[in-house]
């Protein structure tokens, strides 16, 4: 199996259960955190879509993110750094952001798996093997970065399932 093919089996096994545990949450639960030390399901959702985003449009591509071309940032009362994932925040940034409703995070969670997934399908063995320099990274291939980037996604994912559990019980694994 080819490596794209691995990486995508991964991430869509993931966004399926994704999908699942947010079905039957409401805004108030997707913002909810646990705990002033914790995300909330929105949170982790557009993080890790934003990591997807960055990854496949700027540091693959290097073309516009889906979150400026297509105005997202906007919607979600932020501006148009493209590094700014989510990654090195505050708990009290997390706090006092305010999610946009579900119909927004789900939005932009959606259009970045379609622009991924057409991305990672294009991808030869020969485009894997190319080198990104990322400082302050060291170095590596676009295979390399494709497996931190799905182990980063599964890693939310999973941490979106736990709350989904959490605040509903365990629906979204049935």
């Amino acid at each position: 199996m080819p490596a794209t093919e691995t990486a995508m089996s991964a991430l869509e096994r993931n966004w399926g259960m994704v999908d699942r545990a947010l079905e039957g949450v409401d805004d108030a639960m997707l913002g909810d955190r646990p705990n002033d030390e914790s995300n909330s399901m929105g949170w982790l959702l557009w993080h890790m879509s934003r990591i997807v985003d960055r990854f496949t449009h700027t540091w693959c591509q290097e073309a516009p993110q889906v979150w400026i071309q297509d105005g997202w940032n906007e919607k979600f009362g932020l501006d148009d750094d493209l590094n700014n994932t989510g990654g090195g925040w505050t708990k009290e940034q997390v706090a006092a952001w305010q999610l946009p409703p579900k119909e927004s995070v789900l939005g932009y969670y959606e259009a970045v798996k379609g622009a991924s997934k057409k991305y990672f399908d294009s991808l030869s063995a020969s485009d894997l093997e190319r080198q990104l320099e990322i400082p302050p990274r060291p170095p590596a291939t676009i295979a390399t970065f494709l497996g931190i980037v799905v182990f980063d996604n599964c890693v939310h994912g999973g941490q979106i399932a736990y709350l989904r559990g959490y605040y509903k019980g365990m629906g979204w694994f049935l």
